[in-house]
């Protein structure tokens, strides 16, 4: 905890704002996330069909708005859709706590889902923007503070629920509206570059600069298996934890989130320094995800044991697969993040995070699709091993896509747009920021 106040402090307060932000925009999303389709089939009765219906346009909304988030972003300025988004979310969880009808959990769930696709491109950008030079320790701090709101917010929604879960929805609102304010008060307007997009410039010009960048593309497709892998922690860990304990898998997929987030939290620092000191950004990209890939042989290579015996090393090796997982992915993100600011050439920050998170949900929903049929196939045939096989298999072959553009060029440093110095350095508490445009 000392080494991350430290870290934090070498931001400036606009940086240490937006980390802060995000740790309790995952703390409020994570205190009640976990349980809304608990309480849409247990407490509403609604149809399994209509509780994924309400979860699915929640994840539509999102995933498919990020571009549009980036773009209003990379227009307007940052700080607009951040505060947009918080009010949103705290109307979407507010309506979420009380709604009863099929049409207002819907709009509740839009709601929330758009609130995200507004908020994030923005504050990675500006965060981007913030940190300068210094992105991927900024990004690996940011993580930090993502992955702890995260690990608590389930614990504070479930102590929450001895209330009901109108207590829960309530709360999270409560969160959402509190950083509304505060960054209504304190978040200083920002875009990356004054001149970024000419007024005269339409948003159809503004897409055309993003999907031309041919490099920026060809990363994000690289990328689309790690995202797929990390989500794995979600339906083929908790399959295989259902699998080896019966009715113990949901304690023990309750178990395996708490070691991933608390893996980042407790590795992260750590990890990116080690790395900034071992390789070069490329270098730490590949390995990570060759790393996330590899994090899965080991179950394909367990032999079924009956016994106590049999499941506490079932139950082992999972939990050590969750932990390397979340290391990998932990050593991968901020200088993945720090990839796009740079294959974006510093113009359209946000409007190239916009895509690349649209990119990724697509690639998560079908990696979803294909994970879950070839796990049912494989259950069928006793042949389990292959699903663990072909997951290894997308990291190493991510980092052998990632390893190749960086062979070619492609990752380079791209020649910079109209953007701003640096408004900080860091070197210790006394760093401030300077006047921004």
């Amino acid at each position: 905890m000392k080494t991350l106040w430290q870290q934090t402090r070498r931001f400036s307060p606009t940086a240490r704002l937006l980390m802060a932000n995000q740790f309790a925009i995952n703390l409020a999303f994570y205190m009640l996330m976990p349980y809304l389709a608990t309480h849409l089939a247990d407490d509403l009765q609604l149809a399994a069909w209509t509780v994924g219906l309400v979860l699915g346009v929640r994840n539509l909304s999102q995933q498919g708005m990020f571009l549009i988030g980036g773009t209003i972003a990379d227009r307007y300025g940052y700080r607009a859709p951040i505060i947009a988004g918080c009010l949103l979310r705290t109307a979407g969880f507010a309506l979420l706590g009380w709604a009863d009808s099929v049409p207002a959990l819907l709009a509740a769930s839009a709601a929330t889902g758009f609130a995200g696709a507004l908020f994030n491109p923005a504050v990675r950008a500006y965060l981007a923007a913030e940190a300068g030079e210094h992105r991927v320790d900024a990004f690996a701090t940011f993580n930090v503070y993502y992955q702890a709101g995260m690990l608590l917010g389930p614990l504070v929604g479930l102590a929450l629920l001895t209330a009901d879960f109108a207590a829960v929805c309530t709360a999270a609102a409560a969160i959402f509206a509190a950083l509304s304010l505060l960054q209504w008060r304190a978040l200083p307007p920002r875009r990356h570059s004054p001149a970024e997009v000419a007024p005269a410039d339409g948003v159809l010009a503004q897409w055309r600069t993003v999907v031309s960048n041919r490099p920026f593309l060809l990363f994000s497709a690289a990328m689309i298996g790690s995202y797929v892998l990390t989500f794995q922690v979600y339906l083929a860990l908790p399959l295989a934890a259902d699998l080896m304990l019966g009715s113990d898998g949901t304690k023990a997929t309750t178990g395996l989130f708490i070691v991933s987030a608390a893996v980042a939290v407790a590795g992260q620092l750590r990890l990116t320094g080690w790395a900034k000191r071992t390789w070069t950004p490329s270098q730490a990209l590949v390995r990570g995800l060759a790393a996330m890939g590899l994090a899965f042989v080991p179950l394909a290579l367990l032999p079924r044991h009956a016994g106590w015996a049999g499941t506490a090393l079932q139950l082992a090796t999972l939990t050590a697969a969750v932990a390397v997982l979340a290391a990998a992915g932990a050593v991968v993100y901020p200088f993945e993040m720090d990839t796009v600011v740079t294959l974006s050439g510093n113009r359209l920050v946000a409007t190239h995070y916009g895509l690349y998170n649209t990119v990724s949900g697509l690639g998560i929903t079908l990696g979803n699709l294909a994970t879950g049929a070839l796990w049912d196939h494989s259950a069928q045939h006793g042949t389990l091993f292959v699903p663990w096989l072909t997951l290894a298999a997308t990291g190493l072959l991510c980092g052998l896509a990632v390893h190749h553009l960086a062979r070619t060029g492609r990752l380079g440093r791209a020649p910079a747009g109209p953007g701003p110095a640096p408004t900080w350095q860091v070197g210790g508490p006394n760093c401030r920021a300077a006047e921004r445009n």
